[in-house]
Protein backbone atom coordinates (compact mmCIF):
# COMPACT_ATOMS: atom_id res chain seq x y z
CA UNK A 1 0.00 0.00 0.00
CA UNK A 2 1.70 3.43 -1.08
CA UNK A 3 -1.17 5.52 0.08
CA UNK A 4 -0.38 8.88 1.86
CA UNK A 5 -2.88 10.45 4.18
CA UNK A 6 -2.51 14.00 5.09
CA UNK A 7 -4.66 15.13 8.68
CA UNK A 8 -6.85 17.79 8.82
CA UNK A 9 -8.91 19.24 11.71
CA UNK A 10 -12.46 17.40 9.34
CA UNK A 11 -11.04 15.81 6.90
CA UNK A 12 -7.99 13.68 6.09
CA UNK A 13 -7.11 13.08 2.47
CA UNK A 14 -5.23 10.07 1.17
CA UNK A 15 -2.77 9.94 -1.87
CA UNK A 16 -1.59 6.97 -3.63
CA UNK A 17 1.05 8.42 -6.41
CA UNK A 18 1.30 4.55 -7.80
CA UNK A 19 -2.58 4.83 -8.79
CA UNK A 20 -2.35 8.47 -10.10
CA UNK A 21 -3.31 9.11 -14.15
CA UNK A 22 -3.20 12.70 -13.81
CA UNK A 23 -6.22 13.38 -14.94
CA UNK A 24 -5.81 16.90 -12.72
CA UNK A 25 -9.34 17.03 -11.48
CA UNK A 26 -8.00 17.56 -8.18
CA UNK A 27 -5.31 20.57 -8.50
CA UNK A 28 -7.98 22.15 -11.74
CA UNK A 29 -10.85 22.36 -8.85
CA UNK A 30 -9.56 23.13 -6.02
CA UNK A 31 -6.03 24.64 -6.31
CA UNK A 32 -6.47 25.93 -2.59
CA UNK A 33 -5.91 22.22 -1.48
CA UNK A 34 -3.94 20.82 -3.76
CA UNK A 35 -0.66 22.84 -4.84
CA UNK A 36 1.90 20.77 -6.86
CA UNK A 37 5.05 21.34 -7.02
CA UNK A 38 6.09 23.14 -4.13
CA UNK A 39 8.30 22.44 -1.57
CA UNK A 40 6.65 20.42 1.26
CA UNK A 41 3.55 18.72 1.82
CA UNK A 42 0.88 19.56 -1.29
CA UNK A 43 -2.30 18.73 0.36
CA UNK A 44 -3.84 21.24 2.77
CA UNK A 45 -6.99 19.63 3.40
CA UNK A 46 -8.08 22.37 5.69
CA UNK A 47 -7.97 24.68 2.70
CA UNK A 48 -11.07 23.61 1.80
CA UNK A 49 -15.00 22.19 2.61
CA UNK A 50 -14.91 18.72 3.52
CA UNK A 51 -18.16 18.44 1.13
CA UNK A 52 -15.76 20.02 -1.70
CA UNK A 53 -12.80 17.63 -0.71
CA UNK A 54 -15.14 14.20 -1.05
CA UNK A 55 -16.61 15.95 -4.02
CA UNK A 56 -12.90 15.60 -5.56
CA UNK A 57 -12.40 12.32 -4.26
CA UNK A 58 -15.18 10.72 -6.03
CA UNK A 59 -14.58 12.77 -9.79
CA UNK A 60 -10.86 11.04 -9.39
CA UNK A 61 -11.45 8.30 -11.70
CA UNK A 62 -8.05 6.41 -10.58
CA UNK A 63 -9.25 6.50 -6.94
CA UNK A 64 -5.68 8.17 -6.21
CA UNK A 65 -7.75 10.71 -3.95
CA UNK A 66 -9.16 9.27 -1.22
CA UNK A 67 -10.57 10.82 2.52
CA UNK A 68 -11.41 9.81 5.75
CA UNK A 69 -13.79 12.45 7.49
CA UNK A 70 -14.02 13.47 11.37
CA UNK A 71 -17.57 15.42 11.60
CA UNK A 72 -19.55 12.74 11.81
CA UNK A 73 -20.86 12.74 7.55
CA UNK A 74 -20.49 9.83 5.48
CA UNK A 75 -17.67 8.41 3.81
CA UNK A 76 -17.41 7.55 0.36
CA UNK A 77 -20.36 4.89 -0.25
CA UNK A 78 -20.23 2.43 -3.28
CA UNK A 79 -21.68 3.49 -6.42
CA UNK A 80 -25.94 2.95 -6.72
CA UNK A 81 -24.73 1.46 -10.19
CA UNK A 82 -21.28 0.08 -10.93
CA UNK A 83 -19.81 1.49 -14.05
CA UNK A 84 -16.82 0.72 -16.61
CA UNK A 85 -16.27 4.05 -18.46
CA UNK A 86 -13.91 3.31 -21.70
CA UNK A 87 -11.81 6.45 -22.30
CA UNK A 88 -10.48 7.23 -25.56
CA UNK A 89 -6.99 5.15 -26.46
CA UNK A 90 -6.77 5.26 -22.66
CA UNK A 91 -8.08 2.72 -20.15
CA UNK A 92 -10.86 1.34 -18.57
CA UNK A 93 -11.87 3.87 -15.07
CA UNK A 94 -14.22 1.63 -13.13
CA UNK A 95 -16.40 2.59 -10.12
CA UNK A 96 -18.06 -0.30 -8.12
CA UNK A 97 -17.38 -2.10 -4.56
CA UNK A 98 -14.61 -4.04 -6.30
CA UNK A 99 -12.41 -6.72 -4.73
CA UNK A 100 -8.59 -5.86 -7.15
CA UNK A 101 -5.02 -6.81 -5.65
CA UNK A 102 -6.12 -7.98 -2.22
CA UNK A 103 -7.94 -4.94 -1.56
CA UNK A 104 -11.63 -3.60 -1.60
CA UNK A 105 -11.40 0.09 -3.48
CA UNK A 106 -14.68 1.79 -5.07
CA UNK A 107 -12.30 3.20 -8.21
CA UNK A 108 -10.00 2.31 -10.62
CA UNK A 109 -8.52 2.94 -13.74
CA UNK A 110 -7.21 -0.24 -15.51
CA UNK A 111 -4.93 -0.80 -18.18
CA UNK A 112 -6.14 -1.92 -21.68
CA UNK A 113 -3.27 -0.80 -23.85
CA UNK A 114 -1.10 -3.94 -22.16
CA UNK A 115 2.09 -0.80 -21.72
CA UNK A 116 1.61 -0.23 -17.74
CA UNK A 117 4.62 -1.17 -15.94
CA UNK A 118 1.74 -1.14 -12.67
CA UNK A 119 -0.48 -3.91 -13.61
CA UNK A 120 -3.66 -4.15 -13.93
CA UNK A 121 -3.35 -0.45 -13.27
CA UNK A 122 -2.99 2.03 -16.00
CA UNK A 123 0.05 4.36 -15.32
CA UNK A 124 -0.28 6.56 -18.85
CA UNK A 125 1.57 4.08 -20.63
CA UNK A 126 -0.34 4.21 -23.40
CA UNK A 127 0.32 7.70 -24.15
CA UNK A 128 3.57 6.85 -25.39
CA UNK A 129 3.19 3.13 -27.02
CA UNK A 130 0.47 5.09 -29.54
CA UNK A 131 -2.44 2.55 -28.18
CA UNK A 132 -5.41 3.15 -30.19
CA UNK A 133 -8.84 2.02 -29.05
CA UNK A 134 -12.03 4.07 -29.57
CA UNK A 135 -14.00 4.94 -26.73
CA UNK A 136 -17.41 4.87 -28.70
CA UNK A 137 -17.60 1.14 -29.67
CA UNK A 138 -20.73 -0.45 -30.75
CA UNK A 139 -23.44 -1.31 -28.45
CA UNK A 140 -24.58 -4.63 -27.64
CA UNK A 141 -27.97 -6.17 -27.64
CA UNK A 142 -28.77 -6.91 -23.38
CA UNK A 143 -31.55 -7.18 -20.64
CA UNK A 144 -31.30 -4.55 -17.85
CA UNK A 145 -29.71 -5.96 -14.75
CA UNK A 146 -31.79 -7.16 -12.05
CA UNK A 147 -29.57 -5.49 -9.76
CA UNK A 148 -26.86 -2.61 -10.53
CA UNK A 149 -24.89 -2.39 -7.90
CA UNK A 150 -23.27 -4.75 -5.22
CA UNK A 151 -19.72 -6.58 -4.65
CA UNK A 152 -17.13 -6.96 -7.79
CA UNK A 153 -14.50 -9.13 -8.34
CA UNK A 154 -11.71 -8.09 -10.66
CA UNK A 155 -9.11 -10.53 -11.29
CA UNK A 156 -6.14 -10.08 -13.69
CA UNK A 157 -5.75 -13.61 -14.74
CA UNK A 158 -1.95 -14.57 -15.63
CA UNK A 159 -1.13 -13.46 -19.24
CA UNK A 160 -4.61 -12.96 -20.16
CA UNK A 161 -7.60 -10.76 -19.44
CA UNK A 162 -9.87 -9.46 -16.41
CA UNK A 163 -12.22 -11.31 -15.36
CA UNK A 164 -15.31 -9.52 -14.17
CA UNK A 165 -17.25 -10.96 -11.97
CA UNK A 166 -20.30 -9.19 -10.53
CA UNK A 167 -23.17 -6.45 -12.13
CA UNK A 168 -21.75 -4.16 -14.36
CA UNK A 169 -22.73 -1.59 -17.03
CA UNK A 170 -19.94 -1.16 -19.48
CA UNK A 171 -20.54 2.63 -20.71
CA UNK A 172 -18.79 4.98 -23.50
CA UNK A 173 -16.95 8.03 -22.53
CA UNK A 174 -19.86 9.70 -23.44
CA UNK A 175 -22.11 7.58 -21.08
CA UNK A 176 -24.16 5.18 -24.06
CA UNK A 177 -24.48 1.78 -22.94
CA UNK A 178 -22.16 -1.09 -24.46
CA UNK A 179 -23.19 -4.11 -22.14
CA UNK A 180 -24.71 -5.20 -19.60
CA UNK A 181 -22.99 -8.00 -18.05
CA UNK A 182 -22.36 -10.04 -14.57
CA UNK A 183 -19.58 -11.96 -16.24
CA UNK A 184 -16.95 -10.72 -18.70
CA UNK A 185 -13.44 -11.12 -20.33
CA UNK A 186 -12.04 -7.86 -20.89
CA UNK A 187 -8.95 -7.40 -22.94
CA UNK A 188 -5.83 -6.30 -21.30
CA UNK A 189 -2.97 -6.95 -23.74
CA UNK A 190 -3.88 -4.15 -26.57
CA UNK A 191 -4.58 -6.56 -29.38
CA UNK A 192 -8.14 -7.53 -29.64
CA UNK A 193 -9.86 -6.60 -32.47
CA UNK A 194 -13.07 -6.54 -30.30
CA UNK A 195 -12.11 -4.14 -27.56
CA UNK A 196 -12.86 -4.20 -24.10
CA UNK A 197 -13.80 -7.91 -24.50
CA UNK A 198 -10.85 -10.22 -24.98
CA UNK A 199 -10.72 -12.43 -28.14
CA UNK A 200 -7.56 -14.31 -27.49
CA UNK A 201 -4.96 -12.24 -28.84
CA UNK A 202 -3.05 -12.53 -25.91
CA UNK A 203 -1.87 -15.65 -27.00
CA UNK A 204 -0.13 -14.89 -30.63
CA UNK A 205 0.46 -11.54 -29.18
CA UNK A 206 3.10 -13.45 -26.16
CA UNK A 207 1.46 -10.95 -23.53
CA UNK A 208 2.88 -10.96 -20.12
CA UNK A 209 1.63 -9.55 -16.99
Amino acid sequence: MSRHFVEGEKIDVGFDGKRCIHSRNCVLGHPEVFVPNTPGEWIHPDAGTVESIAMVAANCPSGAITYRRHDGGPQEAPPEVNLARLRENGPIAVNAEMRLADETVLRATLCRCGASQNKPFCDGSHNKSGFSATGEPASKESSALATRNGPLEVTPLPNGPLKVDGNLEIVTGTGRTVDRVTRAFLCRCGHSQNKPFCDGSHKAAGFVG
